[in-house]
């Protein structure tokens, strides 16, 4: 078998699990660090249940993936999860999972080991949505997900602090409502309501456009263009307000 036929015969069995998302669908991706509780808390030590510099490894590593050859729209960060929303269009890679999975993981993986000057790995998976309202509905369950992990932290962390051990902390917020943890804290002279809001909303990153006056080379003269730039976002809206924000970053 020359190398042609063999080429041929093997690439079937190489592309046999090739997904492509279908035209008509919206493409949101997550990227979740991997063994991000023992680098945190025994590796690097981060302040516990929230710290600025790990948070802003986390806004670094979203910023990269929105610079890395796709048409991301807008990037949600919370915790040591961030999740993508793609342009309608996005077609990179003739829309194959495999290739948004694993490029999408090595990068972020690389940007934040370089970043902290330690390893680190993410793993990414694609979600496709169907509509608008889907897609909406994602970015609202994130939203929520991050308030209720926050709640979470702040009470199993002070409880820690306190001196109780792991299996204690775990066992009295276990199957308790969120007015019971509200209280926890405020009977401790912590308002939840008046934390940080991206502590418990998280945090968005979206591209946006501005007018700079620069100099011509041709002309000589000064000229006005339109440049694009990050925009980092820690205090989100909630509710029909985000559902808008998001639905936004979909329009033609």
């Amino acid at each position: 078998m020359n190398f042609d036929e063999l080429d041929k015969t093997m690439r079937v069995y190489e592309q046999s699990l090739d997904q492509r998302i279908l035209p008509d669908l919206y493409m949101a991706a997550r990227l979740d660090g991997r063994g991000f509780t023992r680098l945190t808390k025994e590796l690097c030590q981060f302040e516990a249940p929230f710290d600025v510099r790990f948070r802003d490894l986390m806004v670094h590593t979203a910023e990269r993936l929105m610079d890395c050859g796709f048409r991301v729209v807008y990037a949600f960060t919370q915790s040591d999860e961030i999740s993508l929303l793609f342009a309608a269009g996005e077609n990179t890679f003739g829309r194959k999972v495999r290739k948004y999975n694993s490029t999408l993981a090595a990068e972020a993986s690389a940007s934040f080991s370089l970043a902290l000057g330690k390893a680190a790995t993410f793993d990414c998976r694609i979600v496709p949505l169907p509509t608008l309202e889907r897609v909406q509905d994602y970015f609202l369950w994130r939203q929520g997900d991050a308030h209720r992990n926050s709640l979470n932290a702040h009470c199993y962390w002070m409880l820690r602090k306190e001196g109780k051990s792991v299996q204690e902390a775990t066992r009295q917020l276990e199957g308790r409502s969120v007015c019971y943890k509200n209280e926890l804290l405020f009977s401790r002279g912590i308002n939840f309501d008046q934390l940080p809001s991206w502590q418990k909303r998280g945090i968005g990153i979206w591209k946006e456009q501005y007018e700079k006056e620069g100099l011509n080379p041709v002309t000589g003269n000064k000229e006005k263009a339109v440049r694009s730039r990050l925009t980092v976002e820690y205090e989100l809206p909630l509710g029909a307000s985000y559902a808008a924000m998001i639905g936004a970053f979909l329009l033609p």
